[in-house]
């Protein structure tokens, strides 16, 4: 009696937490997912913050081409007999008696003010030319890797919201079976007590009843752990509920390609990785070469500050070209070329790797396909026979046990076929994902 009365407590208790559970959820859609996830994710702010930094560092190399201008205004106090004497043929203030040797060996002390405008212009610079390349291959590389990022975190939020699904699947098939439980606990008390059934047949349907509301709380925290996922997929805060609007249904996702493409943003932006440091290497070839860069300036002298009553120009050409530098240089080529051919290596790893991918997941989708016209037919059979043997128990033809056993087949079969459904759906996304172009 005890036991009973404990039971039906339990009952009302899960019942009533059922009730609130399903009051608490947040209906929410895919494409509501889908949307937020692309607007607020951290990884793809992460990925986009990463292409800024790429397109930066790339636009640096501009100066290349522009000229690099600067302004500075410059005071001096000296005595210095060169320094005087240049200070003022600078300010256009020479007279007869500045050839005085006296004055020459010991002049007073004076004041220069000098503002220059200067300008440097590179004119030919290999090196920069093709460090240049590498900067804007590694742009492209990074802008494709940034929309790979975007397709996968897609491809999350398709794999989250079926175990969503999943997961509520999971909680109604429990509940169902916990109901049929509690039903079967009761006649079987009933009998017990008419004399049918032995007090051991009430202990297992009791035990019985227990797992099931295990069962039942592991998959309502199954429930909250992926909501919890979602909430981070979408930045969102956690310990939210969701509940999807639609229910686990098996689908059909669009799959052209047969084979991996080498259009896909990951092998593309590989490719690129490699063109970039290709780049680099034939960069530092090119520092054995000379480098030709052209520079001016427009000077104004004063002996009073920020004035400019004298002025002069300065234009010319610079042809430089270091010849050894000690070992620095052989060893970076060396350096660039032995990572260049990594980076070659890497690639041809990295498409074999996908291929193997691929092959996997279509053997996978295969399995999945196969898996789900059995579990179809398994779970028909099953539910056949669970209705069967619940007639006959009520009757008083059937044994507990019997009973115990074709219900816990039937939910088992339940189960396993909503997992087949969401490794059917997901390996049909995971193909798609996998030859997106």
């Amino acid at each position: 009696m005890k036991n009973h009365i404990v039971i039906i407590i339990f009952g009302l208790i899960v019942g009533f937490a059922a009730k609130l559970y399903a009051q608490q959820g947040i209906p929410i859609t895919k494409a509501e997912v889908l949307n937020k996830v692309a607007e607020t994710n951290t990884s793809i702010k992460i990925s986009e913050q990463e292409f800024n930094e790429a397109r930066a560092e790339f636009r640096q190399t501009n100066a290349l081409f522009l000229p690099n201008v600067s302004v500075s205004h410059t005071g001096i106090s000296t005595t210095n007999p060169l320094m005087a004497f240049g200070s003022k043929l600078n300010q256009e203030i020479i007279s007869q008696n500045d050839f005085n040797p006296d004055l020459l060996n010991d002049p007073n002390q004076i004041q220069n003010f000098a503002t220059k405008f200067e300008i440097q212009q590179p004119l030919i610079n290999l090196d920069g030319l093709y460090q240049r390349k590498a900067a804007k291959t590694k742009m492209q590389a990074t802008a494709l890797q940034t929309k790979r990022t975007h397709d996968y975190l897609m491809f999350e939020v398709e794999k989250a919201y079926m175990q969503l699904q999943l997961a509520y699947k999971a909680v109604h098939v429990l509940e169902k079976v916990l109901e049929a439980a509690y039903e079967n606990n009761k006649l079987a008390n009933n009998s017990f007590k008419q004399g049918y059934l032995q007090r051991a047949d009430v202990l297992a349907m009791e035990v019985r009843v227990t797992e099931v509301e295990n069962q039942l709380y592991t998959a309502k925290s199954n429930v909250q752990n992926t909501s919890d996922y979602l909430s981070f997929l979408m930045n969102d805060p956690i310990n939210v509920l969701y509940q999807p609007q639609d229910s686990l249904k098996v689908s059909t996702f669009g799959t052209k390609n047969q084979i991996i493409p080498e259009t896909r943003a990951d092998i593309k932006a590989m490719q690129l990785a490699t063109d970039s440091y290709e780049s680099l290497y034939k960069a530092d070839k090119m520092t054995f070469l000379p480098q030709l860069n052209a520079f001016g300036s427009y000077e104004l002298y004063d002996d009073q500050v920020f004035q400019g009553d004298a002025n002069g120009y300065l234009f010319g050409a610079q042809l430089s070209w270091t010849i050894f530098e000690g070992s620095k240089r052989f060893g970076k080529t060396q350096k660039s070329r032995a990572t260049f051919e990594k980076s070659k290596l890497q690639y041809e790893q990295y498409v074999s790797q996908s291929n193997l991918e691929f092959n996997k997941a279509k053997r996978m989708f295969l399995d999945a396909e196969n898996r789900l016209k059995l579990t179809e037919l398994a779970l028909n059979q099953s539910k056949e026979s669970l209705r069967i043997r619940t007639n006959r128990f009520k009757e008083g033809l059937e044994k507990t046990s019997d009973l115990l056993m074709v219900e816990t087949q039937y939910a088992q079969k339940q189960l396993d076929y909503y997992q087949t459904v969401f490794e059917y759906n997901y390996a049909q996304a995971y193909l798609q994902f996998l030859t997106k172009e």
